[in-house]
């Protein structure tokens, strides 16, 4: 499956960029992953490169009004977005400090939320790689993720 992460903003925090660089590492054996960093500027403009750039992929837009899921319900959702054969590549929209706008999330093929909480767009980037590479784990029988 080939996964493009669109996220709003470099991470400037430096534990934040060591995660993004762990986990894509991580998943690069089992997965094809690219992840763009987009200029910030007002959340219509976020929404609108976001839309734009995630063209004919399965969008997965990253909001705290989404699905929560186990990993292994995202593990068993990837495995069915595998087998439909239509879904070329999953784009996983992180947006900036205003989040997205209801256009944006209307546009969704799915909407995760991995909390409740409102977390920090950088967090929320090393979270997401970290629940992409748990899924193949848990698909692939890796020694990772523990019930």
């Amino acid at each position: 499956m080939r996964w493009k992460v669109l996220a709003i903003g470099k991470p400037r925090l430096p534990f934040a960029r060591l995660g993004v660089e762990e986990y894509a590492g991580r998943l690069n054996p089992w997965a094809s992953l690219q992840i763009d960093f987009l200029k910030s500027g007002s959340r219509e403009a976020e929404s609108a490169i976001l839309l734009e750039r995630s063209e004919g992929m399965l969008r997965l837009v990253m909001d705290e009004r989404g699905e929560q899921v186990t990993s292994r319900e995202f593990a068993e959702r990837i495995t069915g977005w595998e087998m439909r054969g239509t879904v070329k590549g999953i784009a996983v929209l992180i947006g900036g400090a205003d989040g997205h706008t209801a256009d944006l999330r209307s546009r969704a093929d799915w909407t995760w939320s991995l909390s409740r909480l409102t977390l920090q767009h950088e967090m929320a980037l090393v979270l997401v790689l970290e629940q992409i590479y748990r899924a193949y784990a848990i698909k692939h029988g890796a020694p990772y993720h523990r019930e």
